[in-house]
């Protein structure tokens, strides 16, 4: 992969923390990180993604349960600055929560680990993201809709305006992406039980929220994704080779 860090200054932060029911009845017997797509763990195409941007301070989420996972990134991410947290989360807020509270003073680019998407998909994204004002937050949306259960949006293409998220329809839903900028939205004086309920409580308050468009985006629950995302990506297991 020949590419020229375009952003090392930012930081990074991976969720996976999730337990991958649906995976497991599908037959999975590994953690979800280690789901392979193309030849390769779920992880492994996480962060080549930040890799891709010169992103080498990285904080990765993972539940106590995800041993491989764990052995995994001690022998494949020595190219990182790694803070690993090992916990097991009760929600998908508290897994962001602790991710995006290691990442401070700087902009921060977060992705869910079940995320899979063209690499140049997630460049796109972080100069896309670096161009809002330094107050935004962006999240990355698609119009490709795969998921049970898709937090949809509604953004305003004159500018970028995510006015609402949440409900039953949109224009979009979200793709696993988030940037936060350096300085964060404060935190909020309660918990949430989802990570979708935070984002939609930031879109309704004072905090501007933007959205960047991405073509193609599968997220990764069931077997059928897999396969899925393995006809439609090109280049998954290519990347891995690549100088």
């Amino acid at each position: 992969m020949n590419r020229t860090p375009a952003h090392p200054a930012l930081q990074g932060g991976i969720i996976a923390a999730g337990e991958g029911n649906r995976l497991r009845a599908d037959g999975f017997r590994v953690s979800k990180p280690m789901v392979q797509v193309g030849g390769r763990p779920l992880i492994d195409h996480a962060i080549d993604r930040f890799r891709s941007v010169g992103i080498r301070r990285l904080t990765v989420a993972i539940n106590e349960a995800s041993d491989d996972c764990r052995q995994w990134l001690k022998g494949h991410a020595g190219d990182f600055d790694l803070d690993m947290i090992v916990r097991s989360t009760p929600s998908s807020y508290a897994t962001f929560r602790l991710v995006a509270d290691k990442l401070v003073d700087a902009p921060a680019v977060i992705t869910t680990v079940d995320t899979i998407m063209p690499v140049a998909q997630f460049e796109t994204f972080v100069a896309s993201a670096s161009r809002f004002p330094d107050d935004a937050v962006v999240l990355g949306v698609t119009g490709h809709v795969d998921d049970e259960n898709p937090l949809w949006v509604t953004l305003d293409t004159s500018n970028g305006r995510i006015r609402h998220i949440g409900g039953s329809n949109g224009s979009h839903v979200t793709a696993g992406l988030y940037w936060l900028p350096a300085k964060r939205p404060v935190n909020p004086a309660k918990d949430f039980a989802r990570l979708r309920d935070y984002l939609g409580s930031l879109v309704a308050g004072e905090q501007p929220v933007y959205g960047v468009v991405l073509p193609c985006v599968f997220d990764i629950d069931r077997a059928r994704d897999v396969a899925a995302a393995e006809g439609a990506v090109s280049g998954l297991q290519r990347e891995k080779s690549e100088p």
